[in-house]
């Protein structure tokens, strides 16, 4: 095991080809899939915080229902759909990046949603009232509400983005873990531990929660300046 450790901080200063390849595919599906995902997110998240109409209490059950879909049925949804016998087969896009930031997307888009509007309801109604003083219509009363939620819009990216790049359950699915194609982090750790690969594994365990530990450390600094 100590060998094994050896060789894995060998390939991390080496630089070795097959693992920079998954850790750019990781690089570009975390960052697509995260943000999109923010881009669809903090501005649903802040009207379901901010307005009240009938049907919020439905949709608000919705996303926090989706908020919590296991990763495999997402994977399952998006193979029935693109596999050679679904409905969007001529797309062909299975076993390809594109189709893995399209399944990060849903899993993460409901995340964003749910932690924009939990923030944005505690803060929006004093912000309604003073934007009511001032005579301020709905755009600039929207504007004035994501300037007050700049650093929650960074917290809440960060936290999609470690969602993304520990994802292993709906990209194995459609991305299938091609090597030097669709392999990332998780899945390739997986997959070189069944093999017997554990120094590779032991490498792309180590930059995981090497990025996660950092992006935990941001957050944590992000969500002290909040509480000021």
């Amino acid at each position: 095991m100590l060998s094994a450790f050896e060789k894995a901080i060998h390939l991390i200063l080496t630089v070795d080809a097959e693992l920079c390849n998954i850790l750019s595919v990781t690089a570009k599906m975390s960052l697509s899939s995260s943000i999109i995902a923010l881009l669809i997110g903090v501005p649903l998240g802040i009207v379901l915080g901010a307005c009240c109409f009938r049907g919020k209490c439905i949709l608000l059950v919705l996303n926090r229902t989706l908020m919590g879909m296991p990763p495999v049925v997402c994977g399952l949804l998006f193979y029935m759909v693109f596999s050679g016998v679904g409905p969007l087969r001529h797309w062909k896009i299975l076993f390809t990046v594109k189709i893995m930031i399209m399944a990060q997307v849903v899993l993460i888009t409901p995340i964003v949603i749910g932690n924009m509007e939990t923030y944005v309801s505690g803060i929006a109604l004093a912000i309604r009232e003073t934007t009511k003083g001032l005579g301020l219509g709905k755009l600039k009363t929207f504007l004035l509400l994501t300037n007050e939620c700049v650093y929650q819009i960074f917290s809440v990216y960060l936290l999609a983005f470690s969602r993304a790049i520990a994802e292993v359950g709906a990209v194995s699915m459609v991305g299938g873990a091609i090597a030097w194609k669709t392999n990332v982090m998780t899945t390739a750790i997986m997959q070189y531990t069944n093999r017997g690969n554990f120094s590779l594994g032991i490498a792309l365990g180590i930059i995981l929660l090497a990025v996660s530990l950092l992006v935990n450390i941001i957050i944590f600094l992000l969500q002290r300046r909040l509480s000021k």
